[in-house]
């Protein structure tokens, strides 16, 4: 499996992900040609994920720009086209309250108004383009993994409500059994009434229509094998082609190759998510299970497992995976997650799991993302730390109003680069002994 952590090109031979998504989602159109001709343009975009094509989208039908983007696979290929599918409100791994410590309350309500703003942008997208891409009904459940977590959960929906007026809902372990489903492993949860399950890949797709459809041009199969500043701005290399551009766009994230802009090498660290998707389940199951909302859900681990029952009545099931990319298809991380998937619900006990994929997601050291602009006319947005559909969805359209030389909301994340990462060379190090010490704390503490 393509690592970014160790490779320093992507190839246009990878093959395409065998997940649940790639086997449900018919393409809406023939593959993406690659760029096969010089051209110049006044803003290149590289990669097509959500980041990318709502940067290019924003940019073409709002700031009337020439614009071209750019994947070395196809719109879709990386994290947008392989996630879970939660449209949560917010990134990063620091919720309200951390914010507030860290910021003060002012600036935690804009934060919250600002990851409000990243779910209406996904719906005011889906609604723009007509994407079929099959959003489920309104509610995600946080779910404490054990009882000692309970009463935080009930001190935090209280704090939601008070300070942010946030209708979060508090439900005991009685009232989750009721209500949503017989879950083994849930001792209470919040219920957070905006967030959603939707097809990932038929997102990503659907706003790569609409950006074309609005005016940029977006070519696949075309990865830049080296760039450079000239005095009119950038000179971009592909295999095919070169592009002369006034400026760039680095919407790479985790999937950015080795070397290809070290001060977003070395503060993105590049870790390992994978999923599973069961078997359809059978009537008895599904009557065994009481599951009775098509709701996203998470638990409250340091390495947290997220699932979701889906139309067609199978559950996905994620977690982190391997440390790295040579490990990714090891089967004892599928069965490690469809254990845990049972563990949850011992209804389930003789399921199987029948796709198994993993991909990549950008952490930054500071647990939150940034979008900047590094150095004149170049720009990114990365480190979303897993919890990125909606916030870089939003992140595009924030990167388009830094090209435009628009002021962004006043928040920390559009104020400063992401910090390196000390001792970077070391990162997966550092990683294995972090993973280990959830595992612990997950169990014991």
């Amino acid at each position: 499996m393509y690592d970014p952590y160790t490779t320093s090109a992507l190839s246009v031979s990878q093959p395409d992900v065998a997940s649940y998504w790639q086997a449900i989602t018919p393409a809406a159109r023939d593959l993406y040609p690659p760029l096969n001709r010089d051209i110049s343009c006044d803003t290149l975009v590289i990669g097509a994920g959500y980041t990318g094509l709502s940067c290019g989208y924003e940019l073409a039908a709002s700031q009337q720009r020439d614009v071209v983007i750019l994947d070395a696979l196809q719109p879709g290929w990386g994290c947008s086209g392989r996630n879970g599918g939660f449209v949560l409100r917010g990134t990063g791994r620091l919720g309200l309250s951390q914010l507030k410590h860290k910021f003060g309350l002012d600036t935690a309500m804009l934060f919250h108004r600002e990851y409000g703003d990243a779910i209406t942008r996904v719906n005011q997208l889906i609604a723009l383009g007509n994407i079929d891409c099959q959003p489920q009904p309104l509610g995600y459940y946080k779910l404490a993994h054990k009882a000692t977590m309970a009463t935080e959960l009930a001190n935090q929906a209280k704090w939601l409500q008070q300070e942010f007026g946030y209708q979060v809902q508090y439900l005991n372990q009685s009232e989750i059994a009721q209500t949503v489903a017989h879950h083994q492993q849930a001792f209470a949860a919040l219920r957070f009434p905006d967030c959603y399950g939707l097809n990932p890949l038929a997102l990503a797709r659907g706003y790569a229509t609409l950006a074309e459809t609005t005016g940029a041009k977006v070519y696949g199969q075309s990865p830049v094998t080296r760039w450079q500043r000239i005095a009119t701005g950038f000179k971009v290399i592909t295999p095919q082609a070169e592009i002369s551009a006034k400026n760039i766009v680095l919407a790479t994230n985790a999937y950015t190759a080795k070397g290809f802009y070290p001060a977003l090498n070395n503060s993105c660290l590049p870790v390992l998510s994978s999923v599973i998707v069961t078997e359809p389940l059978s009537p008895d199951q599904l009557q065994q299970l009481n599951w009775q909302h098509n709701s996203i859900m998470m638990d409250t681990r340091t390495l947290k497992y997220y699932y979701r029952l889906l139309p067609d009545n199978r559950i996905l099931f994620g977690g982190r995976g391997a440390i790295t990319g040579k490990a990714a298809a090891d089967p004892i991380y599928s069965r490690r997650l469809l254990a845990a998937l049972k563990h949850c619900f011992p209804a389930l006990a003789q399921l199987k799991s029948q796709y198994q994929w993993s991909g990549w997601v950008g952490v930054s050291f500071d647990d939150l993302p940034r979008v900047y602009s590094p150095e004149p006319n170049l720009f990114y947005a990365a480190g979303y730390c897993g919890s990125g559909l909606s916030f870089s969805t939003l992140a595009g359209k924030r990167l388009a109003q830094l090209v435009a030389k628009e002021a962004l909301p006043a928040l920390p994340i559009y104020q400063s680069p992401l910090p390196t990462f000390p001792f970077s060379a070391c990162r997966r190090q550092g990683q294995q002994l972090y993973y280990q010490w959830g595992r612990f704390k997950d169990r014991f503490l």
